[in-house]
Order: C-alpha cells, then structure tokens, then sequence
C-alpha cells in the first residue's frame, strides 16, 4: 500500500495524507485523524519518508511519537531519521495520542514487525511500570528520564525540566512579576510536564512568594489550540495576572492568541514564556521567550547511546543535556503600578 491508497481511503489529497504522515503542523485535526484512522484500521507502518506504507516484518528501529501536534517531536523526529538512516538502519513510525499508552503499542510492534531498538517521543512512567518488563530489546526515553524505573533495558536522554522550570519562574520573579499563571500538563502521573510544574513550585516556595495552584495552575495539552483556550480559562480565574509560564512553546504561541484576542499585549500587559526552543518561536512576533531544549545534541545521543545498547556494548545509561534560556520579546519588566 502506497500513501496514494491511504488518501484515497481517507478521502483526501496525498499531498495532504503526506503531511499528515510527516507530523506537519499545517494539517486540521479532524484531517489527522481521518488519515491516521485509515493507517491504525490497516494496521500499516510508516518508513522514514512516508511514502511507503508496509504490513512486514523489520528489523529496524522503530520510534514511538506520543503527540502529534508537539512540534519539538517533529523536529526531533527529522533529526533520528536521517541519523537511523545514515548508520544503515530501517525506520519505522509509530503515531499515537497523548492519552495512549505507548509500552502497551510497544510491546505489539516487537510481536508484529520484531525491531532491533525502540526509541520513545513522550512517555508515561506509569505506563511502563506495568508493562515495559514485556519488552526486552533496548530502548530509549528521548526528553523523558527513565532513572528512578530500574529496566535494564530502558535508557533515556533529557534535560533537567525541573530546574529549566524554575530558572522561567525565577526570571520573571527577578523581573518583578507576582501574579504568575502556568499553563500546565497532566499532574496524575510522572511526566516532564509534572516535573515542571514542581520546578515552578519550588521557586515560588524558595522565594517565599505564595502560589495557589486552583488559582494559578491551568491544564494544557501540547497545541496552538489548547493553549489558546486554556488561557482565557485562567485570565478568567486571574483578572490580575501578568506573566503566564506554558509547557510548551506551542501551548505558548495559543496564549498570545487568546491574549491578543482578549485586547490585551504581550509582553506590554502579559509576559509569555515558553518551553522546547521550536524554530517557529523565533520567528513569530514578538520573538518568543522560551527554555530551549537542543533537539540536534539530544537525538544524536539518543541513537548513539541506543545502537551501543542493541551492539551490547552498554547497559542502561541516563543521560542529561543542558538547557539554554532565550531571552526574546515576550516579557518586560513589570510596571510599578501593577505590583
């Protein structure tokens, strides 16, 4: 099956079944999920260009990418391809949303199509507490640390979030911002985004500076669109609000929408800062404010570190990348008067 049968099936262009394929963000949701439905009923996989839509066994690596609409991944997701592909190997794609558990479509793609490595784009620690003793090829957390699970098998290459989050809350505290909001992730299991979350938290209490999470804390999922309604959720639960930290640089770029949308300026009225350092923050204006996380150095650590785990020359290994902090043109000094 080509990715002309899958659009045809899908009743959409190819041109736009391929940008759905390629984890492009320029696709509506009810389209992405025409097509992956197609692709999931069929029960095909996707190879590093997403032309070809194959139902045999591979040995090659495959990656499973929670989160369609995390642009980070996407851009991750380029970088391991073309660095699987370099070093001789096939690559198979997995889509999955981000309330899916990802060990349990694991544990099917090593019965299906037999793998030498699996690499992980959004994991749930929770998820593989229960099942990942089922898996037993190598495999890798990318921005996501797998050091307080204890598998043999399972590595991980991350950045501190906890820190990176508090360096945000930190710097507008320093700025002389008070009434802070978060736009936030799923706080019922580990996950980076918790892992932010206690970051702020931690500042907030470091610097004795009250924080009401019922308040001040507003659950996000990583998209343009999500961001944009979570805002006016908690604009509405903090009238006075003046700096808003978002789990993502996407998440973020929704904000700025609905606080444009609101009449209000960013950073005139509210500084944004965001997470991730995606291509498109730096471009949209203002410039985004946001932790950059090194896309490039994390995926060739990730493949590294899992090709000398498949060639047996390492066992499990934790890795942590530094993080770099952006100063763009969403965030000001607060004014006097709004303090």
């Amino acid at each position: 099956m080509t990715i002309k049968d899958i659009a045809k099936k899908a009743g959409v262009a190819v041109g736009t079944a391929s940008r759905v394929l390629n984890n492009n963000p320029n696709v509506s949701e009810e389209t992405r999920k025409k097509v992956m439905e197609v692709v999931k009923k069929y029960n095909f996989r996707i190879n590093s260009n997403a032309k070809h839509l194959k139902q045999q066994n591979n040995d090659g690596i495959a990656i499973i990418v929670k989160g369609a609409k995390n642009m980070l991944f996407a851009d991750l997701l380029e970088t391991l391809q073309g660095m699987i592909k370099d070093r001789g190997y096939a690559c198979l794609i997995y889509y999955l949303d981000e309330d899916d558990d990802e060990v349990q479509q694991a544990i099917q793609i090593c019965v299906e199509r037999l793998p030498m490595g699996i690499l992980f784009l959004g994991s749930n620690l929770e998820n593989f507490r229960r099942g990942f003793e089922a898996i037993k090829i190598p495999c890798v957390m990318v921005t996501n640390t797998a050091e307080t699970l204890g598998f043999a098998n399972l590595s991980s290459v991350s950045i501190d979030d906890g820190s990176a989050a508090k360096t945000v809350i930190e710097y507008l505290l320093d700025l002389g911002h008070r009434n802070i909001g978060i736009l936030g992730g799923e706080m019922a299991y580990e996950n980076p985004a918790k892992r932010r979350y206690l970051g702020c938290r931690d500042a907030f209490q470091q610097k004795s500076i009250p924080f009401s999470s019922e308040i001040q804390f507003e659950q996000a999922c990583f998209s343009m669109e999500s961001g944009y309604e979570s805002m006016l959720r908690l604009m509405d639960k903090m009238p006075d609000i003046t700096a808003v930290f978002a789990i993502s640089d996407v998440t973020a770029l929704g904000a700025i929408r609905a606080i444009r949308d609101q009449g209000l300026r960013v950073p005139e009225d509210i500084s944004v800062v965001g997470f991730d350092g995606i291509e498109l923050g730096q471009y949209v204006v203002p410039r985004l404010t946001t932790i950059k996380q090194p896309s490039a150095e994390i995926a060739k650590q990730c493949v590294e570190l899992l090709l000398r785990c498949i060639g047996g020359k390492m066992a499990a290994h934790y890795e942590r990348i530094p993080f770099e902090f952006w100063t763009g043109e969403t965030t000001k000094v607060i004014e006097k008067e709004r303090e």
